[in-house]
């Protein structure tokens, strides 16, 4: 009978490692993905791009993607508002065909047309499946998002490409991206003024000149029956390809003469800023990223925390996780107390309950073959280890319990009403209620097989919950009904030695006088 606690701690040690090095090593941890059958693409092109070679490649990325058949339709736009902050970028909108025609799910359909994407040149995709429960607060390429905030705008432009071109480099990271825009082309019109005034030419002549030529200024509007027409003033498109076509600009002096702008002006090429973000006060760049196959979000973040340290970026700036990645650490680090509170008040209950301090544990104990037998049936399925199947886990603390409980409340009964030992009280109760734990096992395994073996839109959120379920019953239900005894005797025995020790040191005769 000594060996028999220390058989036993070895086992429940051994399972507790086993899930402890899964949870952290095994199991990618994912965020909850709840696709509706639509993915959302954005588009980027060089800064430099003109509107009508960024119109041919977005239809180009489109023609490209209606080839997949798992393509319904897909719609495209371009152009500045209030989504597309600048001209380089574009969003495409596709809608997939029902998941029982396509037979993949819109994960695998990404990766698909990624091939065909990269075909296109001159423009870059990136796609991420549309979800209806999201905790993102802004519009990114990719599902992850991590800012750089600077009080220096050219600190943050000189170390941004530097982090970025770190992050391609791990193996845990997909389609690193990011929104810092600093070469857009410039061009810089330079007046001489003392010429442009002695030729009698005002400032607010060559503003008005240029917005008649480049800025479709509405000079009338044409009624007619039934429509308005707006008239647009601008010059030809063949004035507009290239800075040079400046020299054929004419500014009206003040004496009437047509003076060509190369006159008086001189022309300088540069670069600059498409757009500047902004967190609060100061410039912010935002880094996106998608997760490699098989890779973990956690696994991401701490790649990621290594990659600054291992460039040496300045504490100047302030690097953050944005969106999922940010409530994933949040709750992350808020995980263990809550576990941990769980089990304490799961504690105190029991113990109240059988006014013992070592019977609750009894029951507890069986806690581990339920969360290996979770584990196990996520891999053997290849599912990832994601926000449901957690909640999966916490719901075999309470189904998984009652295998337990049924036997402990019986066997102290028969001890404390009927004087049996703990031996034959164990005994009985495992004779007499193995028929309502294997129903209720039953009930419960196979009320979670709809959602593990279910299909349809949807079905990758309940799947994980449904195949964690099924798989910690099955080896819980394996295990507990051998343990659940051992353990019982175990402690008890342990118990007993407790309490004969303090007896003897109370009842020892006091010698001496």
């Amino acid at each position: 009978m000594a060996e028999g606690p220390a058989l036993l701690g070895l086992v429940l040690s051994a399972m507790v490692a086993v899930l402890t090095f899964v949870l952290q090593q095994r199991l990618p941890y994912r965020r909850m993905l709840i696709t509706t059958g639509v993915l959302l693409g954005v588009s980027e092109a060089p800064q430099n791009v003109s509107f009508t070679a960024m119109t041919a490649r977005q239809r180009a990325l489109a023609d490209a993607i209606l080839q997949d058949p798992a393509v319904d339709s897909l719609s495209s736009f371009i152009g500045i508002d209030g989504t597309n902050t600048t001209l380089n970028s574009g969003r495409i909108q596709i809608n997939l065909r029902p998941l029982e025609e396509r037979k993949i799910s819109a994960s695998e359909v990404i990766r698909r047309l990624q091939p065909a994407i990269a075909k296109v040149d001159g423009i870059a995709l990136f796609l991420q499946p549309v979800q209806d429960l999201t905790v993102e607060d802004r519009v990114s390429r990719t599902q992850f998002q991590y800012s750089l905030e600077d009080v220096d705008p050219k600190e943050l432009a000189y170390w941004t490409p530097k982090f970025v071109e770190k992050l391609k480099t791990l193996p845990d990271l997909r389609d690193v991206a990011t929104d810092q825009l600093n070469d857009g082309l410039l061009a810089t019109l330079t007046i001489d003024r003392d010429t442009a005034s002695r030729l009698g030419i005002l400032p607010a002549d060559i503003d008005n000149t240029l917005y008649d030529a480049f800025g479709q200024r509405q000079v009338s509007t044409i009624f007619t029956q039934l429509n308005q027409y707006h008239v647009v003033m601008e010059v030809d498109k063949s004035f507009r390809q290239t800075p040079a076509a400046l020299k054929d600009i004419y500014v009206r002096s003040s004496t009437g003469q047509q003076v060509p702008l190369s006159a008086f002006t001189r022309f300088e090429a540069g670069s600059s800023s498409l757009a500047i973000n902004h967190q609060g006060q100061f410039p912010v760049v935002t880094i996106s990223f998608n997760l490699a196959p098989g890779a973990s979000l956690g696994g991401a973040t701490t790649a990621i925390d290594q990659a600054r340290q291992d460039i040496h970026m300045p504490p100047s700036i302030q690097a953050t996780f944005q969106g999922t990645a940010a409530a994933f650490l949040r709750s992350v680090s808020n995980e263990p107390l809550l576990i941990l509170a769980a089990l304490i008040t799961v504690y105190i209950v029991l113990g109240i309950l059988y006014e013992s301090y070592i019977h609750p544990i009894t029951i507890l104990s069986t806690l581990p073959s339920a969360g290996v037998g979770a584990i196990l049936a996520l891999m053997l399925c290849r599912t990832e280890f994601s926000i449901i199947a957690l909640i999966g886990i916490i719901l075999l603390i309470g189904i998984v319990k009652k295998n337990a409980i049924m036997m402990i409340d019986f066997a102290l009964e028969a001890e404390r009403e009927q004087g049996k030992s703990p031996l034959d009280a164990i005994y009985e109760a495992c004779l007499l209620r193995f028929r309502p734990i294997m129903m209720t096992t039953m009930a419960a395994l196979l009320g979670g097989l709809p959602l593990a073996l279910g299909q349809g839109v949807g079905s990758e959120l309940r799947r994980p919950l449904g195949i964690t379920i099924v798989g910690g019953l099955i080896l819980s239900q394996l295990l507990t009904l051998y343990t659940t005894p051992v353990v019982y005797l175990a402690f008890d025995w342990l118990a007993n030695r407790l309490h004969l020790g303090i007896t003897n040191s109370i009842d020892e005769p006091a010698t001496g006088d």
